[in-house]
C-alpha cells in the first residue's frame, strides 16, 4: 500500500525549476554552438563547390593547391565576418541603450556616412586604390563624425534626442557630398561601387590584423558599460539617483560604438541592419538588462552576418551576392515589422 509523503517532504524532494539566470546561461552556450556551426559552414560552403575532403585538407595542410588557397581565403573571410558581426551587433546594442531607442542602429549617428565619405575622398583626391588604404581613411572618417556628433549633441550636456538629431543632420550632409563626388568622378564611382555595397569577399589577414586591436578595445569598453548603461536607460534622474556618471557613460558609449562600427565599416564597407535586428531580437528574450543583451548580441550578430554571407554564395552560384545586399533584403521587412509592432504596442 502506497502512502503519500507529506507536502513538506514532496516540496523538498521535487526538482527545483530552472532559474531565469540558468536559462540565459544555457542560451549563451547554445548561441556559441550555433556560431561554431555557422562558422564551419562559412568555411565549407562557397560560390565554388569543393568536396568536404578538400576543405578538411585545406584546414590542416598548406600545399599550395587550388583547394587550399580557396580554404585559406574562406578562413580569412570567416574570421572577418566573426569580428565585424560582433562589432556591428555590439555597437547597435550600445547605441540603442544610449539613445533609449530600440530601433536605433550605428547609421543613426552618422558613423557609416563618415566612413563612406572618407573613403570617397581618399579615392578621388588622394588616389588610394587598395583596401588597406581604405581601412584607415574609413576609420578616421567614422572617428571624426563620432566626435562631431558628440560636440553638436551638447558634449557634456548631450541627450539622446540631441545626439540622434545631430547624427541625422550630419548623415544627410555627408551622403549628399558622397553622391556629388561619385557623380562627378566616374573612376571613383567605379571603385566605390563594390565597397559601398558591403562585402566580406576582400578579407585578408592584413585587414584583420589592422582592425582587430580597435575591435578588441571597443568590445571590452562596451561590455564594461553594461551596468551604467542600464542606469542611463531608466532616465537621467533615475541614473543620477543610482550614482551613474551620465557624461562619462555617454562619452564612453559614443567612443566604443564609433570604434566598433568604424573599424567594421572600414574593413567590410557599410553593412546595414545587423546592428538593428540582432539587439532588438535579443531583447525580446533576455529582457532589458544590458548585462545579457551585450554578450548575446556579440555572439548572435556574427551568426546573422556569416549566415547571410553563406546564403549570398549559394543563391547566385557560380557568382555570389554581397552580404550587404542580403542583410538589406532580410532587414527591410524585419524593420517594417518592428516599427509596426512598436507602434501597435504604443497605441
Amino acid at each position: 500500500m502506497l502512502v503519500d509523503s507529506p507536502p513538506e517532504q514532496r516540496a523538498e524532494t521535487a526538482p527545483a525549476p530552472p532559474t531565469r539566470r540558468a536559462i540565459r546561461v544555457l542560451g549563451l552556450f547554445a548561441s556559441v554552438a550555433l556560431l561554431v556551426l555557422v562558422a564551419l559552414a562559412s568555411i565549407a560552403i562557397g560560390a565554388k563547390s569543393l568536396p568536404l575532403g578538400d576543405v578538411w585538407h585545406g584546414l590542416f595542410h598548406d600545399t599550395g593547391t587550388y583547394a587550399d588557397i580557396v580554404v585559406d581565403d574562406r578562413i580569412s573571410r570567416t574570421v572577418l565576418g566573426l569580428l565585424a558581426g560582433a562589432a556591428l551587433g555590439l555597437s547597435g546594442a550600445v547605441l540603442q541603450a544610449l539613445t533609449r531607442n530600440p530601433l536605433a542602429d550605428p547609421g543613426l549617428l552618422g558613423i557609416n556616412a563618415g566612413a563612406s565619405a572618407a573613403v570617397v575622398t581618399a579615392i578621388t583626391y588622394f588616389g588610394v586604390t587598395s583596401l588597406n588604404g581604405y581601412v584607415w581613411f574609413a576609420f578616421a572618417g567614422a572617428a571624426v563624425v563620432g566626435a562631431l556628433v558628440w560636440f553638436l549633441g551638447g558634449s557634456r550636456g548631450a541627450t539622446p534626442v540631441r545626439l540622434a538629431l545631430a547624427g541625422t543632420a550630419i548623415s544627410a550632409a555627408l551622403y549628399g557630398y558622397l553622391q556629388a563626388v561619385m557623380i562627378m568622378d566616374d573612376a571613383a564611382l567605379s571603385r566605390m561601387r563594390f565597397w559601398t555595397v558591403g562585402s566580406l569577399a576582400s578579407a585578408t589577414g592584413s585587414t584583420i590584423t589592422q582592425v582587430a586591436p580597435f575591435l578588441a578595445v571597443g568590445t571590452v569598453v562596451s561590455l564594461l558599460l553594461a551596468r551604467p548603461l542600464n542606469a542611463v536607460a531608466m532616465g537621467d534622474d533615475t541614473a543620477r539617483a543610482l550614482g551613474a556618471n551620465l557624461n562619462r557613460t555617454r562619452a564612453l558609449a559614443m567612443l566604443s560604438a564609433t570604434v566598433l562600427c568604424g573599424a567594421a565599416t572600414a574593413a567590410c564597407g557599410p553593412i546595414v541592419f545587423v546592428g538593428l535586428m540582432v539587439p532588438h531580437v535579443v531583447r525580446s528574450f533576455t529582457g532589458p538588462d544590458l548585462r545579457w543583451i551585450l554578450p548575446y548580441a556579440t555572439i548572435l550578430s556574427p551568426v546573422l552576418l556569416l549566415g547571410a554571407d553563406v546564403l549570398g554564395r549559394l543563391i547566385a552560384r557560380p557568382a555570389e551576392l554581397q552580404v550587404g545586399i542580403v542583410t538589406a533584403v532580410i532587414g527591410g521587412p524585419v524593420f517594417i515589422y518592428l516599427v509596426r509592432r512598436r507602434r501597435t504596442t504604443q497605441l
